[in-house]
């Protein structure tokens, strides 16, 4: 993985219609709890079916020519709730509810125990996606921060040791993941950039004790929200609240959103010494960009990073796109970075 600019995926693939009905997916904030009824599958049949779908969606990558793929998050109903819902100290039958970042309210995981992790959550995921490809590959799990923003807390009643005990679940998960194959596994952390006077508080403690001892190469991915449902002016958009301190996690790779925000690549020049992943797709606009959008754009952050040290990607999870202007989007990048790897 050190040639320069490598091609990949933030984490999610648009799941089939046959699969999951898209329809109340679209029409609903992104669950924070468990969402059945989102899957047009009966139970006995969803995780066969999981692992079809799984399949077609490497397939598309791989056919697009992305380097470092992941499984589509296919099983998920969303980035966050696959993990936080299957540990112990959830009621799953009682949720609390909370502001999203857009002003909404939404149902999330009431804490009402310690949290522990009572299984391996992703393991089978990443055993399934190292069997069918030979590319390297990443799995991704909620950032503890993001998850302590995203619950209702009735038994730690600080926001500190909710985070540090997620932290501790996690670090159990990351090990059990590298074992099983992965070779990247990366933190989601859009919420440092919605609550950044808390993420100044405590999560770059949290994201460490996340990943304390964990041999492999780590990632942290933090973004302005899914485009489907940030919608508000770019001028909201003038940077990222959070980024400097970013310098003081302890990962390899960090992971941000600069096509839709348009941002100032400048910004690159701050962090010392990680492979910045960079988002050249704007996941707001339903085209997809050309392969020469997506040359200008890397073409552009080289101007304040040295190649070896980039990688580019989507802004965001693919979630909500159309499957077919997933694909193209993904065709454009792998041929833009090809065209600028070519000019090196």
């Amino acid at each position: 993985m050190a040639a320069p600019i490598l091609t990949t995926v933030v984490g999610s693939y648009p799941q089939p219609d046959w699969l999951i009905d898209r329809s109340r997916l679209l029409d609903r904030l992104p669950p924070r709890v468990l969402a059945s009824e989102l899957w047009r599958v009966d139970a006995e049949h969803l995780e066969q079916a999981q692992d079809d779908a799984t399949i077609v969606a490497v397939h598309e990558m791989e056919f697009a020519g992305v380097d470092i793929v992941t499984d589509g998050e296919i099983r998920r109903e969303s980035y966050s709730n696959r993990f936080a819902t299957a540990l112990d100290g959830i009621d799953l039958e009682n949720p609390g509810v909370f502001v999203e970042r857009i002003g909404k309210e939404n149902y999330v995981p009431r804490i009402v125990g310690p949290i522990r992790r009572m299984r391996a959550v992703e393991v089978r995921d990443v055993t399934l996606l190292r069997s069918i490809t030979r590319r390297p590959i990443k799995v991704t799990v909620p950032g503890p921060f993001t998850m302590t923003q995203q619950a209702q807390d009735e038994y730690y009643r600080d926001e500190r040791s909710l985070a540090l005990a997620f932290a501790a679940a996690l670090n159990e998960e990351i090990r059990d993941l590298f074992a099983a194959g992965a070779d990247v596994v990366q933190l989601d952390e859009p919420y440092l950039q919605a609550r950044p006077e808390q993420a100044r508080e405590y999560a770059v403690e949290a994201i460490s004790c996340a990943l304390e001892g964990i041999a492999g190469t780590t990632a942290l991915h933090t973004c302005f929200g899914y485009a489907h449902f940030a919608n508000a002016p770019k001028t909201r958009w003038s940077g990222y609240p959070i980024f400097d301190e970013l310098n003081d996690v302890p990962v390899d790779q960090l992971v941000i959103e600069a096509a839709q925000p348009r941002l100032d690549f400048s910004l690159l020049e701050r962090i010392r010494d990680k492979t910045m992943v960079v988002g050249v797709l704007d996941l707001g606009d339903r085209s997809a960009e050309t392969a020469d959008e997506v040359s200008a754009r890397i073409r552009a952050a080289l101007r304040h990073i040295e190649p070896e040290r980039l990688m580019v990607a989507p802004d965001c999870g693919m979630k909500y796109l159309a499957r077919e202007i997933a694909l193209a989007k993904l065709q454009a990048m792998v041929a833009g970075a090809f065209a600028v790897r070519a000019e090196l």
